[in-house]
C-alpha cells in the first residue's frame, strides 16, 4: 500500500541561504568577540629538514605596533609536547623548538597591533639554518633512510603492530593460487573555501582560555591540546562561529595553532586573532596519508578467497600528529570489505617523513584500505 510522505520526493525549501546571500553570514573572520585584540603572523621554514643554529628576532621585537614575538624555545617552556597515541618518544610542539622537520612548520609567531604590521615584522627575523638530509621516499624511510627525523628514535616508523585473525599465515599454505601486488595510493588534500581562524583570549585570573575558532571536532581533541597548556579542560573554552565554509576534515588539523595563538595570549598580556592565508593553507594545513600497500589474497580451484595478508604503509608526515595513526585503524574491523575471509593478517607501520603531517579527510582510512583491496578483486577474478 502506498502511504504519501510529507517529505520523500517532495522540494523542500531551503531556510539558510538568504541570510548567507545577504551578506549576514558569521564567520570566523568576521568576529572580534573581545576588546584591543592583536593579530598574528607567523614565520614558517623554507626548508624540509634543517637544525635551527640561531633565531633571532630583536629587530622584529622592536618595531613600531609590534607587540612581541614568541619562538619555539619560549613557548617549549610554557606549553608540554601534544600527547601521541603511541609509545614512540615523539615530541610534537606548535613551533618548532631546535630542528625543522617539513616545508612550513612554525618557527615564530609576531603579535602586532595589525596584521600588515605583523606580517612586516617577519621579513625581520634572522635564522641560520644547517641542512640536513631530507627523507621523502615512504619505503627508503623505513629501509633505507638518509636520516631519523627524531634522533631519538633510532627509527622512521612511529607505529608498528601486528595482527592475525583465524589461521593467519598458515592459511595460505592450503591455497592453490595465491596473487601478491603492490599498490600506492598517494596523498590527497580538501581545500575548503574558509581557511583556519583562531581568536584567543587568556584570564590571567582564573588561568582559563577561551577560544573561537572554526574548529571541525573540537570535543575529540579538547584533552590533547588541554594537556598541551598545562591546565584542566574545563579551563578551555571553546567557541565555534555560526558559519564554517567547509572543512571534509581538513579543519581538525587547526588545533595545534589553536594552542598556538592561546599561549601567545597568555605570555603577551592581548587577545590574538590570527586568520590563515590561502598559501600558509596550501604549505602548512594537513593532507591525507599516502599508503603503499603489499596486499596478497590466497584462494582455493572454485575462486573462494581463503586468506587474506595486508602489509600497510602510511606517510604520516613530520610528526605524528593526534590523531593519526587513526588513518590505519579507523577501518580495522572492516578489513576484508564486504568478502567472507575467514583468515586475515595484517601489519601496520606509521612512518615519518619530512612531509606536512597528516590528518583527517572525509572518509579518512577508507580509500587507502578499500582502493587496493577492491584492485586486488579484479585482478583474481
Amino acid at each position: 500500500m502506498h502511504q504519501e510522505s510529507r517529505w520523500i520526493g517532495r522540494p523542500v525549501p531551503r531556510v539558510e541561504d538568504g541570510r548567507l546571500i545577504r551578506g549576514d553570514g558569521r564567520f570566523i573572520a568576521d568576529l572580534n568577540p573581545v576588546p584591543h585584540l592583536a593579530h598574528a603572523a607567523i614565520l614558517r621554514s623554507p626548508y624540509a629538514h634543517a637544525r635551527i643554529r640561531a633565531l633571532d628576532a630583536e629587530a622584529a621585537r622592536r618595531m613600531p605596533g609590534v607587540v612581541g614575538v614568541i619562538t619555539g624555545e619560549e613557548a617549549a617552556r610554557v606549553l608540554a609536547p601534544f600527547p601521541v597515541g603511541v609509545s614512540a618518544p615523539i615530541r610534537y610542539y606548535p613551533l618548532a623548538v631546535s630542528t625543522v622537520r617539513y616545508v612550513g612548520e612554525p618557527l615564530a609567531v609576531v603579535v602586532a597591533e595589525s596584521r600588515y604590521l605583523a606580517e612586516d615584522a617577519l621579513d625581520c627575523i634572522r635564522v641560520d639554518y644547517e641542512p640536513l638530509p631530507v627523507v621523502l621516499d615512504l619505503e627508503e624511510a623505513v629501509h633505507r633512510p638518509p636520516a631519523f627525523l627524531h634522533p631519538e628514535l633510532q627509527s622512521n616508523v612511529g607505529n608498528h603492530r601486528r595482527f592475525e585473525y583465524g589461521r593467519g599465515e598458515e592459511a595460505f599454505r592450503g591455497c592453490e593460487l595465491v596473487l601478491r601486488e603492490r599498490f600506492v595510493y598517494p596523498r590527497n588534500t580538501a581545500l575548503p573555501i574558509e581557511t583556519y581562524g583562531v581568536i584567543a583570549s587568556y584570564d590571567p585570573g582564573a588561568d582559563e582560555y577561551t577560544v573561537w575558532s572554526n574548529f571541525h571536532g573540537p570535543f575529540t581533541l579538547h584533552t590533547v591540546m588541554s594537556q598541551a597548556l598545562r591546565v584542566a579542560p574545563h579551563k578551555l573554552r571553546l567557541i565555534t562561529p555560526q558559519d564554517i565554509g567547509g572543512s571534509y576534515g581538513v579543519k581538525s588539523a587547526v588545533y595545534p595553532y589553536i594552542v598556538l595563538i592561546a599561549v601567545a595570549s597568555r605570555l603577551l598580556g592581548r587577545p590574538v586573532k590570527w586568520i590563515e592565508d590561502r598559501l600558509e593553507h596550501l604549505k602548512g594545513s594537513s593532507s591525507a596519508s599516502e599508503r603503499v600497500t603489499y596486499i596478497s589474497l590466497g584462494m582455493d580451484r572454485h575462486g573462494k578467497i581463503q586468506a587474506l595478508k595486508l602489509e600497510q604503509y602510511d606517510d604520516v608526515g613530520a610528526y605524528l600528529r593526534a590523531p593519526e595513526p587513526a588513518t590505519l585503524y579507523r577501518c580495522h574491523g572492516n578489513l576484508t570489505g564486504p568478502y567472507q575471509i575467514e583468515n586475515l593478517v595484517v601489519e601496520n607501520y606509521a612512518v615519518m617523513t619530512n612531509r606536512l603531517p597528516t590528518g583527517l579527510v572525509r572518509g579518512y582510512g577508507g580509500p587507502q584500505l578499500y582502493f587496493p583491496l577492491e584492485r586486488m578483486m579484479d585482478i583474481a577474478a
